[in-house]
């Protein structure tokens, strides 16, 4: 075991393109787990560019993470919501759609719910 591990997001484990080139999501894993860097381009919405990997009505993804630019707004399926932004902590639980405000790309940092995050269905068997 390592006592240091460095890693970069520009050199991802793994990426995974939202559909219609609306953004990406790299991640870094460790043993500890992993780790995503999400870059939402504007036009992005979920329900339009993951809700067709993911096959849910709604995001079931827990999110535990940090706006490092751009803005976005989350509406969970109740109605409630609120807008993030740069510098803003967010937790977001599972049954939610989420969509890029203004012309800037939103990126986000997620330590919880980006594992299997935009992760294409495996085909019927």
């Amino acid at each position: 075991m390592a006592g240091i591990v460095r890693k970069s997001f520009d050199e991802a484990d793994e990426t995974r393109p939202f559909e219609d080139g609306k953004g990406r999501l790299d991640l870094v894993t460790s043993e500890d787990g992993a780790v995503g860097r999400a870059v939402f381009e504007p036009g992005w919405r979920w329900s339009e560019h993951v809700k067709p990997l993911a096959g849910t009505d709604s995001c079931q993804a827990s999110h535990v993470g940090y706006v490092v630019s751009g803005r976005m707004k989350v509406v969970m399926d109740d109605g409630e919501s609120v807008e993030f932004g740069a510098g803003d902590f967010m937790r977001v639980t599972p049954g939610h759609d989420a969509w890029v405000l203004g012309d800037e790309p939103c990126v986000a940092l997620d330590w919880v719910g980006f594992t299997d995050y935009a992760m294409p269905m495996p085909p019927p068997a």
